[in-house]
């Protein structure tokens, strides 16, 4: 018979749960249900486990907080619902566990310097990213703090190795090929940042629909997610295409100053020009005419990003999430 004492596979084995749960109990985190925890102490006793020591230090160790930092230092990012979504999911798990959640602005240098200091000083076991552009600096300070990182949504430089995002591309296909669907021809977009990620892949995901159909897709205006862009961004392609019959526009802030601008000239909205935008936050059941749009799981991808986190920093490897998008067709189109 083996001498060979047994191992924390083993103990998780016997007691039917993760090896990172099994992990948690031995290192006596709260965040575990009570039915795990009596299953794991039940298998420690039976197969005389006895847990790692310089393990147990690493988990003394920890400093029992997370961070959120956003690549944005706008006060106005607190009156964004996406943000506030994104925010009210990653509360929602915090609250399960004993971790606190510190947030930080930090597109600005001095921003950043302030996440290098709280990351240099080990005040925290993990961080999640939200809103990276193109080359973002954030990321590099994340990855070079050695703490466990995790992503919402990708950057254009490169594919994180963990991340919950969602289907932004298919999403905005699925917009236009409704508006396709629906008989209209004509079709413009307003887009967010190119320099994010997320605008891009809405972006090519209106450019691949009508290129299926074999429509033209030049009718672009750009914009910035906010809805003073929409407006902006609408009273240029009416400007530049007065015969566009239909506009797939990247977010609903901006669908809501479209609307603003079509009401301004007269326009008729579904029947002169049809409307589609993107997230579903609540403001697109309250425009004139209730918004069609792409729903995308904001406060689960908040949910979702927290969870991953707390995985990695209980000693687990999840993979990546990307959530799927839904139309939700209401009266614009």
């Amino acid at each position: 018979m083996s001498n060979r004492p047994p191992t924390l596979d083993e103990v998780a084995q016997r007691a039917g749960v993760s090896t990172g749960t099994a992990s948690r109990v031995i290192n006596n985190a709260q965040h575990v249900s009570a039915k795990a925890r009596q299953a794991v102490e039940r298998a420690v006793e039976e197969l005389g486990y006895v847990p790692n020591v310089a393990g147990r230090s690493l988990a003394s160790q920890r400093r029992g907080a997370v961070v959120l930092a956003i690549s944005s230092d706008d006060p106005a990012l607190f009156a964004n619902l996406f943000f506030a979504e994104v925010i009210t999911g990653v509360n929602a798990v915090i609250e399960e566990t004993d971790l606190q959640l510190m947030l930080v602005l930090a597109a600005s240098e001095r921003g950043r310097d302030r996440l290098a200091r709280l990351l240099q000083s080990r005040s925290a076991d993990g961080v999640m990213l939200l809103a990276l552009r193109e080359n973002d600096p954030l990321s590099k300070l994340a990855d070079e703090s050695g703490v466990p990182v995790v992503h919402g949504g990708r950057s254009l430089d490169r594919t994180p190795r963990w991340y919950v995002d969602a289907d932004n591309r298919g999403g905005a296909r699925q917009a236009v090929e409704h508006l396709i669907g629906i008989g209209r021809q004509r079709i413009a977009t307003i887009t967010g940042q190119l320099d994010l990620h997320v605008g891009v892949n809405r972006y090519l995901g209106y450019r691949e629909a009508l290129a299926l159909a074999g429509l033209d897709d030049s009718r672009v205006a750009h914009g910035d997610f906010g809805e003073a862009s929409g407006v902006a961004g609408m009273t240029r392609l009416l400007d530049e295409h007065p015969d566009l019959d239909a506009v797939f526009v990247a977010s609903d802030a901006m669908a809501a100053g479209a609307l603003t601008v079509l009401r301004d000239r007269g326009k008729a909205v579904p029947e002169d020009i049809a409307v589609v935008g993107f997230n579903d936050v609540v403001t697109a059941q309250h425009t004139q005419p209730r918004l069609t749009t792409v729903h995308q799981p904001i406060e689960a991808l908040g949910r979702e990003m927290t969870r991953m986190l707390v995985r990695l920093v209980n000693g687990e490897r999840p993979t990546p999430l990307i959530l799927p998008t839904e139309l939700v067709i209401r009266e614009s189109a």
